[in-house]
């Protein structure tokens, strides 16, 4: 799947700023433009304004086996599926009609992204950018899910167990696999 991209794009680049807004769905791989719609179709149903990290998180693990192969092969992500599928009939009641926000920018998006969730998708773009893809793909969602802390996709993880500075090592370390077949 081939990608435009417009000279505002290239100017927001050049700024050193990933993309924002819809303009991020234009630098994922076919496979994490799946998981977006399916986390924008998960975050209607569970009546949700925006997509927050958890949706995300969720929805790339669901779908995503390269991403599920990062929590090994123990029973770290059946906990972890657990726990996500409790909070979309349940858990989540507490976050449905707020922000994911990080505090530094308290403002609601426009766009159906949490500030959070923006803020994820432009990261896992730069990270495609640093090992040499022109496409953001579902590892480089994962990890910058883990490494925003405060998020709501974190404090899933934590709360099922994961060790998040643990995750970001092997995901780390895939990243440099990589880099060097780039």
């Amino acid at each position: 799947m081939q990608h435009r991209i417009s000279h505002e794009q290239d100017a927001e680049l050049d700024a050193g700023r990933g993309p924002v807004g819809p303009d991020v769905e234009a630098r994922l791989s076919a496979e994490l433009a799946a998981v977006v719609a399916g986390a924008r179709r998960r975050a209607l149903r569970d009546g949700d304004r925006q997509i927050d990290t958890a949706h995300l998180l969720h929805t790339l693990l669901e779908s995503d086996p390269e991403a599920r192969e990062a929590f090994g092969s123990g029973p770290q992500i059946a906990r972890l599926l657990g726990y996500l599928v409790q909070r979309s009939i349940g858990y989540g009641l507490r976050w449905q009609s707020s922000v994911e926000n990080s505090g530094a920018v308290p403002v609601v998006t426009e766009d159906g992204w949490s500030p959070v969730a923006a803020g994820v998708m432009a990261a896992a773009y730069e990270r495609a950018v640093r090992r040499g893809g022109l496409l953001a793909d579902g590892v480089d969602l994962l990890a910058a899910l883990a490494a925003e802390p405060g998020s709501r996709a974190v404090e899933v993880l934590g709360r099922a167990g994961v060790d998040v500075r643990e995750l970001l090592v092997r995901l780390d370390g895939v990243m440099a696999e990589r880099g060097l077949e780039a």
